[in-house]
Parts: C-alpha cells; sequence; structure tokens
C-alpha cells in the first residue's frame, strides 16, 4: 500500500480541513535548553522565540511545540502519549528519517496504519513523538460499516528511504504542522464521553484499549489509550509532560458553538482562551 511521494497541500488538509484541529502543544520541562535543543536539532523546528523560562518552536513562525521550564516530577500514569507532527509528503517523512539515520537519533517504532504512515520516538525527558504523513482520504480504506480502517503494521524503512532527497537536511519543510494529539487516560469509556458526548468530537476508530475523535472527517485529532494508565487519576498542575493544547476553531461560528460546549463541560474563559481540562487534567484550550 506505500504510495510516492505527494505534494504538500493533500496531506495537510485531511488534518486541518475540518471544524477543529490540533494546534501548538505545550509541555512542562525539567531541562529547557536541553529540550530547546532537541526540538531544533534533532526534530527540526525553528525556534521562533525563547525566554529562560519558555521557548516556542515551530515552522514559518507558526508555534507547534512550546516547552515551559518548572517541572515536578509526575505522579500519575496518564498525560501525553505523544504529541504527532504531521509532514506535508511522504518525501519529507523520508528526508526526516535518513536525518535520524545520519544523526543517530533512536527510533522506538516506525508503523503503516494504512491511513498513513508514521515513525515514532521520544525527547529527553520521555514525552513521546509521532513523525509522520497521511495518505490521500480517497486512499483510506474502509470498514465494512463504512468506517476508517486502521491498523499497525510493519513499515518499510528501507522503500521509505528511497524517497529521500539528496539535499543537506534544512529542517522540517513548510506546511508542517501538527496533526494530532495521543493522550494516556485513565477509562477509554469516560474519554469518550469527555472528547465525544461533551465537546462533540466524532468516535472514529476503536483499538482494543484505545479509542481515537476527529473532526470533520478526519482519522483521529484526540486519542486515549489505558495501555500504561488503565484506571489511573489525574496529574497535578506543574508535572513533566503535557502542559495544555490548542485546539484550533475554522472560523468564528465553529469558535463560538466549541466555547459554548466547553462552559456548559464546567470550563472556563481563560487568558489565552475557553479552557477546560479532562477527567485526568489534561488541559485543551480554544484558539481561531
Amino acid at each position: 500500500m506505500l504510495a510516492t511521494a505527494e505534494p504538500a497541500t493533500p496531506a495537510l488538509l485531511e488534518a486541518h480541513d475540518a471544524p477543529f484541529h490540533i494546534g501548538a502543544v505545550t509541555l512542562r520541562v525539567a531541562d529547557l535548553p536541553r529540550l530547546n535543543a532537541f526540538y531544533r536539532d534533532a526534530i527540526g523546528l525553528a525556534l521562533i522565540r525563547e525566554s529562560p523560562e519558555q521557548a516556542e518552536l515551530g515552522i514559518d513562525g507558526k508555534a507547534l511545540v512550546r516547552l515551559q521550564a518548572g517541572a515536578t516530577r509526575p505522579t500519575a500514569a496518564t498525560g501525553l502519549f505523544h504529541l504527532a507532527i504531521l509532514l506535508p509528503s511522504r518525501q519529507a517523512l523520508a528526508n526526516w528519517l535518513r536525518h535520524a539515520a545520519t544523526t543517530g537519533l533512536r527510533l522506538e517504532g516506525a508503523s503503516d496504519h494504512l491511513v498513513s504512515e508514521a515513525l515514532y520516538l521520544s525527547d529527553p525527558e520521555g514525552n513521546g513523538i509521532e513523525i509522520y504523513r497521511d495518505r490521500k482520504r480517497s486512499d483510506w480504506p474502509r470498514r465494512p460499516d463504512g468506517g476508517i480502517a486502521m491498523a499497525t503494521e510493519r513499515l518499510d524503512l528501507d522503500r521509505l528511504l528511497s524517497d529521500a532527497g539528496t539535499a543537506p537536511y534544512a529542517g522540517m519543510p513548510a506546511g508542517t504542522a501538527m496533526g494530532h494529539i495521543h493522550l494516556r487516560v485513565g477509562d477509554t469509556a469516560e474519554a469518550e464521553t469527555f472528547y465525544r458526548d461533551l465537546l462533540g468530537f466524532d468516535l472514529m476508530v476503536r483499538y482494543p484499549g484505545a479509542s481515537f475523535l476527529a473532526s470533520g472527517g478526519y482519522h483521529h485529532h484526540i486519542a486515549g489509550n489505558i495501555w500504561g494508565s488503565r484506571g489511573a487519576g489525574a496529574r497535578q498542575p506543574g508535572e513533566a509532560g503535557l502542559e495544555s493544547f490548542e485546539i484550533v476553531a475554522r472560523d468564528e461560528a465553529d469558535f463560538a458553538a466549541m466555547r459554548e460546549r466547553i462552559l456548559a463541560a464546567g470550563g472556563r474563559d481563560a487568558q489565552d482562551g475557553p479552557s477546560i481540562a479532562d477527567p485526568w487534567n489534561n488541559r485543551l484550550v480554544l484558539v481561531s
């Protein structure tokens, strides 16, 4: 099912041509200079701004990852499973893989999910990262009931590398975006109640122990699993790991509708936007 390289625009439209998509992810970290260098040099994001207390990295001046200093030791198994950076083409993914191989960056997994191809690793403080590219939506396989079919199959890394260019790696390309966020939760049914029933995301796929939800027919913008966190409780403010993530509204009407859902579910209007935390204190912020 492996495809040839695709142009930048279609891949991003799959994740972002929806009423809501994922924006910047904020991490609370213990060693800000080390994590800043990692996301810049190893991952390939550009430094947008920094101070002694925080750093902001992204593409074309748009933040994808924000790092905040002052993390305390985690007390709960819930939180971030991985943030997922979406590249605009298969060649861009191949170029990043070549960069990782050349610099000795250790991968933790490589999977063909039928709808996407993904590489997995962790940053120096254990925050999971997925770097992936989408197949065209018209090529996504379907279940007999018409729903999206996803799987976890081996990704042929040699074949992927054959699509890499020869130019020196210059960082992630224009068009790179945050594609989705995957959370560790204590209960998938409770996660579905929160993200589907309260916030209005659609349940797209269930894996054993994981639920995948999305807006606008995407394969998933938000996922939650219990693979290492079944029954775990909420995280405490300031703990290392996920501080918050953005949900980006497509237009004013979508923003107003989600804001109403957030406030009805017990959220509040905060300085950075309407905000609410799920049952495990994973906080989301609505932006436009």
